[in-house]
């Protein structure tokens, strides 16, 4: 391809949902409005009441195509390693023993997992970022990147916090994200991107490079989605913590993603639509790809 002819597919890309993010179910409607937001409490490991129900029938994640605006950026994240991490597992609330089971996060003791929150209709937080993280890892496949995920499915109990961390360690991973959905009080919206502080441990040397990530992750994910700075946590999206076991322990450059809020009504709603998860994948593979490159 000539380098006017990728200039012209680049716009094309920017301009189009039918060419970055559509799916057979047809284009997302566009940005999330502002204002009239819910937000339930954030997800507890003592949350086990029954399984939220899954995406439905059209949850998975559509065939790689050139549809959907993955073949522009062919390879080039060629010989990059990304570990993405879908938050929760679906099986979760069947061992409660498990996933209560206190692991060592450096600065305090934290619940192996928890189930994670789920819309007032029950779809499941696991079961969306699993869907997420499926149509994610296809799209940087397709762009080159050798891609790990810190689960295989979304019906088994954890990994341990500990052991996702570890995953993107062992990989060596250029870049790790963990996809998450938040569960605050309904009135509030919006998502934040959470990045490691200090704390004198492993992640230390790589929180630059994670607050890099984190910064080119959320101008992706804004302008992308449509979706608003959170209204209830953080400053501009960007929230950092020293209490999460995937960040505490990481040696590699890693970020926490909260969606947006699963008990906003507005946001609920689109995070049921294939279309739109389609549109937050894109996104966030077109941030990570920003930082990678």
């Amino acid at each position: 391809m000539t380098s006017k002819a990728l200039a012209t597919a680049l716009v094309a890309c920017a301009l189009s949902a039918a060419a970055c993010g559509a799916t057979a179910n047809g284009a997302s409607t566009g940005s999330v409005q502002n204002g009239g937001f819910a937000s339930p409490a954030k997800d507890t490991a003592a949350d086990f009441a029954s399984p939220a129900k899954e995406a439905g029938t059209d949850s998975a994640p559509p065939a790689a195509s050139p549809a959907a605006g993955t073949n522009v950026q062919a390879k080039v994240l060629s010989g990059k390693v990304v570990v993405i991490d879908p938050g929760h597992n679906g099986g979760n609330y069947r061992d409660t023993a498990a996933i209560n089971k206190k692991v060592n996060v450096l600065t305090q003791w934290k619940a192996c997992d928890t189930t994670g929150t789920s819309t007032n209709d029950d779809y499941s937080e696991a079961a969306f970022t699993w869907d997420v993280s499926q149509r994610l890892a296809k799209i940087l496949k397709s762009r080159g990147a050798t891609v790990k995920l810190t689960r295989t499915d979304n019906t088994g109990v954890g990994p341990c916090i500990t052991q996702r961390a570890a995953i993107g360690n062992k990989a060596k991973a250029d870049a790790a994200i963990s996809i998450h959905a938040d569960g605050a009080p309904a009135a509030d919206h919006g998502f934040h991107v959470i990045m490691p502080k200090k704390i004198k441990g492993p992640v230390d040397p790589v929180v630059g490079a994670s607050k890099r990530l984190g910064v080119d992750v959320r101008d992706a994910f804004r302008s992308g989605t449509g979706i608003p700075y959170s209204t209830y946590i953080g400053s501009k999206a960007l929230n950092y913590r020293s209490d999460l076991g995937g960040l505490n322990l990481s040696t590699v450059p890693k970020i926490f993603i909260e969606c947006g809020n699963m008990r906003n009504a507005k946001e609920a709603a689109e995070f049921q639509r294939p279309a739109f998860r389609q549109k937050i994948a894109l996104s966030l593979a077109n941030g990570l790809q920003n930082y990678l490159k």
